[in-house]
């Protein structure tokens, strides 16, 4: 009954692999690794096999691309293996059944694995293509293929333990990713950084088999990392079968009875008092008084019944999550490391991705699935207070849970040693990014709520959205100009190689700017001498290289790192600056926040010492203006949802 016969695992597999979605899934998957791979094929004609960099970090990309998506795709389906039973009512027969806890939870954890492994195994004839070019043995793809089911069947597991906790899927989603999301980012640093570990432990395995770095990372990938997965596995998944064989109190409709005091008193760390500052902020207590006048019901209905009636797990675990993951990055980004501002920025954005479309994809959705949308409509209350009242209770949760980790942000820029004084501009376009980020993924989801039906494929739908929007952008750049080595800039001159009118340029890098003056006839060659000299004195990371004697190539001196590279300006004269595609499609992130808040400037005014980061400010001015125009959009489309289209229709249709 556990694996032949499970029963559990029998209907799973029917129903989810003949969806129209696995299909599309797998095609998406894997025409997205192909292209992939096509685009960074090495363009070299003739390669060393032995030795081959271009076909070991084609190899990694290829990996590194596949764990980043299977980190995504674990908790979309395992996430919602249990609470789908709830939210569909039949969490009660289920258990009710003469089925074992652990053939159940093993049926649920195998089939939602099994998307995972149909599109893991159809990517292998991708990376047998990249074999042939050398560098990587067969052996360390097999170990990098075992590391990463291992990591996998975590993941699924851990989503599975959390599904068997809550009551609803966003629930169970949004702590599963909290959870995935630090352990997949540090696997990849690990994988990365590999080299630097090896040398590590190096003294350990001198005079044994695993004395080289190849032979320790099959060690390591298939050895040790598979083991402590499976521990891991192991223990979630007695806990989750410990879960089934004594559930809670299941009232009516296999829906879990949530007693406020109780919970209260077994709650393990923070405990939420709603009649306290500042926990009544996002968790008011509930009405025992009539309403004043004026007041929006639907709005006072959504703060004190509506988002927390099931229990206020999720909250605390939220809460204290990202408190733990917080404390270093503060500790590191703000203090030790002070030019981490950004990155500590974009972990506060990280976290507004996560938990802001969790409060606000429900909001209109979850009418649909109790049948209370065409009530809410016949009633006196206007389509405007109806989508006011439900915007702004999702948008004070998700403002407030993200106001708790910009408060460090803030101290590092008021308190001594006032490491961040000189760059007030900055660090209050920090925080600009951060609200109007909160405010675009509050709004999106809750327009997803209000075009789609289930309140699990709006989240989701939202959570794909924000990715492509707020993350995709950074890859696509870095891979351009990881794959595209292309100049910052080319200058045309005459043909026979001097300098045809006088202009006046301006290099900004990183660390500083210089101006350099062109003279009409000077050689390319004592131009590009100069040039160099002044980028080395000037702090500017730049190499200029004469192409023939007729032009002048201008590179960054790391190949293309973006940290390393520069902005050209001609102030005078008459130049022809022709701008790669690389440097161009690095002008259209401003779509995303994680970039706006890299291209701000900082000057870190520390002990006396200045090392300025010269920043980018179109980019961030962009996304403002493009993220304000996008939200009056989105409020606009919900408001005519409400006040033509649905007035209209009846429930059936809904």
């Amino acid at each position: 009954m556990y694996l032949l016969e499970n029963p559990v695992l029998q209907r799973e597999l029917l129903v989810n692999l003949r969806m129209i979605r696995a299909f599309v899934l797998l095609f998406a998957y894997v025409g997205l690794l192909g292209l992939v791979v096509w685009v960074a094929w090495p363009a070299q004609q003739r390669l060393d096999l032995t030795t081959s960099e271009e076909a070991q970090s084609l190899v990694n990309l290829f990996f590194l691309g596949q764990y980043v998506l299977m980190s995504l795709m674990a908790p979309s389906f395992a996430g919602g293996s249990i609470t789908g039973e709830k939210e569909r009512r039949t969490y009660e027969m289920l258990l009710a059944s003469p089925m074992r806890p652990g053939a159940i939870v093993l049926g649920k954890l195998l089939a939602s694995l099994c998307h995972l492994a149909v599109l893991v195994f159809a990517s292998l004839p991708i990376v047998m293509l990249c074999l042939p070019l050398g560098g990587v043995s067969l052996w360390e793809v097999a170990a990098t293929y075992v590391a990463m089911a291992a990591s996998v069947t975590t993941f699924g597991m851990i989503c599975l333990t959390a599904s068997s906790y809550f009551t609803r899927t966003v629930a169970a989603l949004v702590v599963s990713y909290l959870i995935i999301l630090p352990i997949a980012l540090f696997g990849i640093l690990f994988y990365v950084s590999f080299e630097g570990f090896y040398e590590i432990f190096r003294p350990l395995f001198q005079y044994t088999w695993f004395d080289t770095a190849a032979r320790f990372r099959l060690l390591v990938l298939a050895g040790a990392f598979p083991a402590v997965c499976l521990g891991v596995c192991w223990a979630l998944f007695r806990v989750s079968c410990k879960r089934l064989l004594h559930p809670p109190d299941v009232g009516s409709e296999a829906k879990e009875v949530v007693d406020s005091e109780a919970e209260q008193k077994k709650a393990v760390g923070m405990v939420i008092r709603s009649d306290q500052f500042p926990d009544k902020l996002f968790a008011p207590p509930k009405r025992t008084d009539l309403m004043a006048d004026g007041t929006n019901p639907v709005y006072d209905k959504e703060m004190r019944s509506e988002l927390f009636g099931q229990g206020t797990l999720m909250l605390r675990l939220v809460i204290q999550l990202s408190m733990f993951l917080a404390l270093p990055l503060m500790a590191v980004c703000l203090y030790m490391w002070p030019q981490g501002a950004p990155w500590y920025t974009s972990y506060v954005l990280v976290f507004n991705m996560l938990v802001g479309p969790v409060f606000a994809a429900g909001t209109v959705t979850s009418e649909r699935e109790r049948q209370t949308l065409e009530l809410l409509l016949c009633t006196t209350i206007s389509p405007w207070q109806i989508l006011r009242g439900k915007l702004l209770s999702s948008l004070r949760i998700s403002t407030v849970l993200t106001s708790f980790l910009v408060w460090p942000l803030l101290l590092a820029w008021l308190l001594p040693p006032w490491t961040y004084w000189a760059d007030t501009k900055t660090m209050l376009s920090y925080v600009l990014i951060i609200a109007l980020s909160s405010l675009t993924t509050t709004t999106l989801a809750m327009f997803c709520s209000v075009v789609f039906r289930k309140t699990s494929v709006a989240l989701m739908t939202a959570y794909l959205v924000l990715i492509l929007l707020f993350a995709v952008p950074i890859p696509v750049k870095i891979f351009a100009e990881q794959f595209f080595p292309a100049p910052a800039a080319v200058i045309h001159t005459t043909p026979d190689g001097r300098i045809a009118h006088a202009a006046t340029l301006r290099l900004t890098g990183r660390e500083g700017t210089f101006d350099v003056d062109l003279q009409r006839g000077e050689s390319v060659k004592q131009a590009a001498k100069r040039i160099r000299d002044r980028g080395q004195y000037s702090g500017v990371k730049a190499e200029v290289e004469p192409v023939d004697g007729k032009e002048l190539w201008l590179s960054s001196s790391k190949g293309n790192d973006p940290a390393r590279g520069f902005h050209l300006a001609v102030l005078t004269g008459q130049f022809d600056v022709q701008v790669p595609p690389t440097v161009r499609l690095g002008q259209l992130t401003f779509t995303s926040p994680f970039s706006a808040a890299f291209s701000l400037p900082l000057t870190l005014n520390k002990q006396g010492e200045e090392v300025p980061i010269v920043g980018n400010w179109p980019v961030s001015i962009g996304f403002l203006a493009f993220y304000l125009a996008v939200n009056a959009a989105l409020l606009g489309s919900m408001l005519w949802l409400f006040n033509v289209r649905w007035r209209v229709r009846s429930l059936a249709t809904q």
